[in-house]
């Protein structure tokens, strides 16, 4: 977390307070003490404890007492309880009221660390989700597109300066970089606002009906043009007209949208006169556009008219430090479609996606993130939520080396210490990573240390 947890100790035996500060303090743990719940929760207040740790029997009320008046304050804050006098009707009542776990005295230390750990862990995912919430709320984005990486401040105040101007555009990137949202976000930027945005994928019109469907056609122009109809720059007058994958238009109607381009006029197929239409002309393509003019694939006249200005959309893979806010943002989104109630990914999760290459960029994602949401439902996105190419993805860095020769036992010691060494020691993401669970690291971690000993 980059920060000791702090935890709070609420227990009227003074043995009992010394006996818990000296062994939190050796985990590691920064700890406050209280004697009476009056004082618990005063302190709760004063030092915002990550996790409290309370006797169920204090002189002035019950833990289970403090427990609701402490989630009052902070209603996800860890609470573990301890009692001399545990029974199974009083940790019902205990997890009912939301304590984190119920421990019974004497005290089992190695329970008390996982339980810990697993609080630690809580906390961890709590505060980089309000955090991504922090940068959300901050409007880390612009307009529809999200990101507070330089490459994405550089892109929106490209946006800016194009919203105030009425040229022509071409966009690049490749596919699921977020180009039309770019348009739309020009769109919104200029003049032409209240006006049409009419978004064409050049690509998915069928094949001789490209030309009817920019243009328009009149009745009987072709078999099954049973009516007039107005093509797409007409429907886009005093608007703004996108048109996605230009490369993938055939060059003979890459010379007729030029000549539109050069003097604003349609005709519609089998029409006679020609209509003036006012229609600003923003093009993108997925494709490097000096590759796709030597491919014969864009007109280098239609790229000359267009490329008044470029806009370069980076991949997600070049920008990766954008990945973690992209997915509380897309978590949000979903959580709405779906009525679902995720609070965010776990750290281990966000580390994956983040080293992932994303050949889909932001689009992937986003597919990647609603099937999360819609698997997980509450609570926080885990590695089990994500596709199996996503949860078999390398973390990058991760690269540990085991000697030739060496046995299993070693071999797994290995895994286990290197691992910790790239997490800083969280044992919690540890056991999530490596498929074990805490008990098991602490015990593996105790034998090292007596076989170094």
């Amino acid at each position: 977390m980059g920060r000791a947890l702090k935890i709070l100790v609420v227990d009227d035996e003074a043995a009992m307070r010394e006996v818990l500060e000296m062994r939190l303090g050796q985990w590691g743990y920064e700890v406050h003490v209280a004697e009476t719940a009056a004082e618990g929760l005063a302190t709760a207040r004063s030092e915002a404890p990550d996790a409290i740790i309370s006797d169920v029997a204090l002189p002035d009320q019950s833990g289970l007492e403090l427990v609701g008046a402490l989630r009052e304050i902070d209603a996800e804050r860890p609470v573990i309880l301890i009692t001399a006098y545990g029974t199974i009707d009083a940790a019902v009542e205990a997890m009912k009221l939301g304590a984190l776990d119920f421990l019974t005295k004497p005290l089992d230390y190695d329970k008390l660390a996982a339980t810990l750990e697993a609080a630690a862990g809580e906390v961890e995912r709590r505060t980089e989700a309000r955090e991504l919430d922090t940068r959300l709320a901050g409007q880390s984005g612009f307009m529809e597109l999200v990101g507070g990486s330089p490459e994405m401040h550089e892109l929106y105040e490209t946006l800016r300066v194009l919203g105030g101007s009425d040229a022509a555009a071409l966009l690049t990137g490749e596919s699921g970089t977020g180009k039309e949202l770019a348009a739309r976000s020009i769109h919104a930027l200029s003049r032409r606002a209240e006006g049409p945005f009419v978004a064409v994928n050049s690509a998915a019109i069928p094949e001789g009906l490209t030309e009817s469907e920019l243009f328009g056609h009149e009745k009987g122009a072709f078999t099954g043009a049973s009516g007039r109809r107005a093509g797409f720059f007409e429907q886009a007058h005093e608007g703004t007209l996108f048109l996605d994958e230009i490369s993938e238009m055939p060059a003979l109607l890459q010379a007729k949208l030029l000549r539109v381009l050069e003097d604003g006029r349609v005709r519609r197929v089998g029409g006679a006169r020609e209509r003036q239409v006012d229609v600003r002309v923003l093009a993108a393509t997925n494709l490097d556009p000096e590759d796709a003019i030597a491919r014969k694939r864009l007109r280098q006249d239609l790229y000359y008219r267009l490329n008044v200005f470029t806009v370069a959309l980076q991949a997600l893979r070049e920008r990766a430090v954008d990945v973690a806010l992209l997915t509380q943002h897309f978590i949000h989104r979903f959580n709405g479609k779906h009525g679902a109630s995720v609070r965010g990914a776990s750290p281990d999760v966000l580390e994956r996606l983040a080293t992932f290459g994303w050949p889909g960029n932001v689009r992937e994602l986003r597919n990647v993130v609603e099937r999360a949401v819609i698997l997980a439902r509450e609570g926080w996105i885990e590695r089990t939520h994500l596709p199996p190419y996503l949860r078999r993805a390398p973390v990058a860095g991760s690269g540990i080396t085991v000697p030739a020769g060496a046995t299993a036992a070693e071999a797994e010691r290995i895994l286990i210490v290197e691992t910790l060494k790239r997490l800083d020691n969280n044992k919690s993401r540890a056991a999530r990573e490596l498929g074990l669970d805490v008990k098991t690291i602490r015990s593996k971690l105790k034998s090292y240390a007596a076989q170094e000993g």
